[in-house]
């Protein structure tokens, strides 16, 4: 058996399975749909590498899903999944594989042994698509929605993903197929006359579509891990005209002292992170001896900590901070620091909490001396 080439096609739009990003880029069970998808087929035995075909729009969404993984660069996709499939032929085809395994994005559970055994069939066979017999009775409805018959179902077969290929007699199916409306690659195979074998795939290679397919994806994953991490930070006040609030520039008759630009708030929710992933704290991450964060922006701190959530295949599923003073006022500025640290860390705005509460003149808060704020963080890994 020769090394194959995994092509992942990722360049759908995949709205209908909501979360306002295409489905391919949602977070399940901790890490994303695309993401999950490539790691099922790296360092698979037979597959020598693992290519993404993906929507130009798309590249942040994706850089930010596979970071770490050690990718080659991603392929344009074009306007339908035969473009896309098509598109990423041919860039293969500079250094063409002797093999092809063409997989949905969409289908993240997919198994090893449904890759095997996809494999081990291009042995026999020019193409190999892993599939499931139909068990349920089929019934064929009206336009009513009334049955109007039931269908045979002897020898009906679920087609799923990975599709396997020899390179070179796929690369000319598709070129033979351009601007045909076939929905896999095994339909571009049967339209150009090339013999394809049906091989057992799995009932748990699902593939994502609705809302309803996450839910049944993450049970079948066991659920995510969710962390939780806790955060404080606090700094006193200097002369000044302003203080850094979650990321807002807030007029004040004083500053806030500190080797950064000393923004409790961030400070609080960037410790919080890091507690909730085991990764230190943010000295450890920027220490105050380091000349580079003189002055510096914390959104800074904040982003780092949440790039170390991403490494690990994670997301944020919210923040909560909660600033400690008698002045300045938060509540004014509330919305915008909810704005500015959603921002900052990608996340929804009804995703990020910002509170504020005195001592009520006790203390060095009580005292005016300074601001203190805590801050909690939920990861999902």
């Amino acid at each position: 058996m020769t090394d194959a080439v995994a092509l992942i096609v990722a360049a759908g739009r995949g709205h209908r399975a909501g979360g306002g990003i295409p489905k391919q880029y949602r977070v399940l069970a901790g890490q994303s749909v695309l993401r999950r998808s490539c790691l099922a087929f790296l360092g698979q035995p037979g597959i020598a590498a693992v290519r993404v075909v993906i929507h130009p729009d798309d590249r942040i969404l994706y850089d930010a899903a596979v970071i770490g993984l050690d990718l080659p660069e991603p392929i344009a996709g074009g306007a339908t999944r035969q473009d896309s499939c098509r598109n990423g032929l041919e860039m293969l085809a500079a250094s063409p594989p002797d093999r092809v395994l063409i997989h949905d994005a969409a289908r993240p559970l997919v198994g090893p042994e449904t890759i095997r055994r996809v494999l081990a069939a291009l042995d026999k066979s020019p193409g190999a698509v892993a599939g499931v017999p139909i068990n349920d009775t089929l019934k064929r409805a009206d336009a009513s929605g009334a049955v109007a018959g039931t269908v045979d179902r002897a020898g009906l077969w679920r087609a799923q993903t990975p599709q396997g290929f020899l390179f070179a007699d796929i690369l000319k199916a598709h070129r033979q197929c351009v601007g045909l409306a076939l929905t896999d690659d095994a339909a571009v195979a049967e339209a150009a006359n090339l013999p394809v074998v049906l091989v057992r795939g799995d009932e748990d290679n699902m593939k994502i579509t609705a809302e309803e397919d996450f839910a049944r994806a993450s049970r079948l994953l066991g659920g995510p891990d969710l962390r939780v991490g806790n955060g404080f930070d606090v700094h006193r006040f200097e002369p000044g005209d302003h203080v850094m609030l979650c990321g807002v520039r807030v007029p004040h008759d004083r500053r806030l002292q500190g080797h950064s630009d000393a923004d409790v708030g961030l400070h609080a929710l960037t410790d919080a992170i890091l507690g909730a992933i085991g990764d230190g704290d943010i000295g450890s991450h920027f220490p105050p001896t380091d000349a580079r964060w003189h002055g510096a922006d914390s959104a800074a701190f904040l982003r780092h900590a949440v790039s170390l959530v991403t490494a690990r295949g994670g997301d944020i599923r919210h923040l909560d901070v909660t600033v400690i003073c008698e002045r300045p006022k938060v509540s004014p500025h509330r919305e915008a620091m909810r704005a500015r640290i959603a921002e900052i860390a990608g996340v929804g705005i009804d995703r990020v909490s910002v509170k504020a509460t005195t001592t009520e003149g006790l203390g060095f808060t009580g005292r005016g001396e300074g601001i203190a704020a805590q801050a909690t963080a939920t990861v999902g890994l």
